[in-house]
């Protein structure tokens, strides 16, 4: 049995993808600690609609968020007006779209477990902390950082898997530029499209084997807390 290799345009897809992935997850941490932070602490109403709008990619169509990013992004858009006036040009079909893209339907897998952890915390430590002087930030990044641990891993591995994995929002965004906006999943609808199923069996496998692992850590980690 001959058992096809991966040419050069699966492999740039495989690198364009597992860059894509891991910015996304580093700027999602970053941009999701102080929302998600801000929404544990929070009970105005005002904290319910963000929360609200963070959630609203995990129930819209890719196709629906993707056609109205590629509206405000295009050259009649705010943003892509605003993207013009800076001298950076158009956002879509570039890689900075999709990562922005990416970085809006990845948002409730970066918030919500962020979210949960903060609020786990309770404000006794906090409290304690205050008793023994310490600022508003020591505290933060000397109590409530270490206390949330659990909730950036798992928000760094949901947001890393779930990003890796997209397809109708990066299409709307990026289309299907080889080397450029090409992904691993545009790649094997390639692949299907010109009836490449061995090729495609094996970037889907392979996602397919990826996605396991990283749930079956995912899982394993939250025994292991739990038994702790």
């Amino acid at each position: 049995m001959n058992l096809p290799q991966l040419s050069a345009e699966d492999w740039s897809a495989i690198r364009l993808s597992l860059q894509l992935a891991g910015a996304t997850t580093v700027l999602l941490l970053l941009l999701a600690t102080p929302l998600a932070w801000w929404l544990a602490r929070s009970r105005s109403i005002a904290a319910a609609a963000i929360g609200a709008l963070v959630t609203l990619p995990l129930v819209l169509p890719p196709t629906v968020l993707g056609f109205y990013l590629l509206l405000a992004l295009g050259q009649h858009g705010w943003i892509g007006q605003l993207t013009q006036a800076l001298g950076l040009g158009l956002l879509p079909f570039t890689f900075g779209g999709l990562l922005l893209a990416s970085m809006l339907y990845s948002l409730p897998f970066a918030v919500q477990p962020l979210q949960q952890a903060f609020a786990a915390i309770g404000p006794r430590p906090l409290e304690v902390a205050a008793s023994l002087r310490a600022s508003p930030l020591d505290a933060f990044f000397s109590v409530v950082l270490p206390l949330a641990r659990p909730g950036f891993i798992t928000a760094a591995i949901m947001s890393f898997a779930h990003t890796l994995g997209e397809f109708g929002v990066v299409l709307m965004i990026g289309g299907n530029i080889p080397g450029a906006t090409r992904v691993l999943s545009v790649q094997i609808y390639d692949h299907v499209e010109a009836l490449e199923y061995p090729q495609a069996h094996w970037l889907a496998g392979g996602m397919l084997l990826f996605s396991f692992v990283v749930l079956l850590a995912l899982h394993l980690f939250k025994r292991q807390r739990e038994q702790a």
